[in-house]
């Protein structure tokens, strides 16, 4: 039991974290960029059309951290967190090192490493699959076939990543939304 609520405070934690980085992105909530301001981001990173990018981020990041919350279908919500994390890694924080100071993976890496512990542990007895009775979806093959089709997601978002622009030709000079952080304009 004692174990149960751990995983539903390790869930809570993450889900939440990770969906108000969408709702950012989305609505302009917690002081974010909005769609605009992720759009032209998206497009900064070579993801044209911006709109459709930020719009597939935004949303993403949303249901993984919901369904991660509410322990819910699995390992859908890690999926999308581990495809969404893969990307902004890749395309935003890799250059800049590991520290989140210095805009670099320690954020991302955290995600990813707490969700992989989380999918592994299963959501416990706290969760929607618990309730509805989907222990289905967490036999270590759904597990593993899951998170495999959310890392090959990012793959596939990277390979329809055009060439950065240039500054000047209408690319943000701070690599990011502007008036907003790039820890908050990204996907992480």
């Amino acid at each position: 039991m004692v174990d149960d609520f751990g995983l539903l405070t390790a869930r809570s934690a993450v889900g939440l974290a990770l969906a108000s980085h969408g709702a950012q992105k989305a609505f302009g909530w917690f002081e974010g960029p909005g769609p605009q301001g992720a759009a032209q981001f998206m497009e900064s990173l070579g993801f044209v059309p911006g709109e459709r990018y930020a719009l597939a981020a935004s949303y993403a990041e949303i249901a993984a951290g919901t369904l991660m919350t509410l322990g819910l279908l699995g390992a859908l919500g890690p999926a999308l967190l581990l495809s969404t994390q893969s990307v902004a890694a890749t395309t935003v924080h890799a250059k800049n090192g590991f520290y989140a100071t210095k805009g670099g993976v320690e954020l991302n890496t955290l995600y990813i490493a707490a969700t992989l512990a989380l999918t592994i542990a299963g959501p416990g007895k706290y969760s929607l699959d618990e309730l509805l009775g989907l222990q289905i979806l967490h036999t270590p093959l759904a597990k593993w076939l899951t998170l495999a089709g959310g890392l090959g997601g990012g793959i596939f978002m990277l390979t329809r990543r055009l060439p950065r622009k240039p500054l000047g030709e209408g690319a943000p000079s701070n690599n990011g939304a502007p008036g907003a952080p790039q820890e908050v304009a990204a996907s992480s």
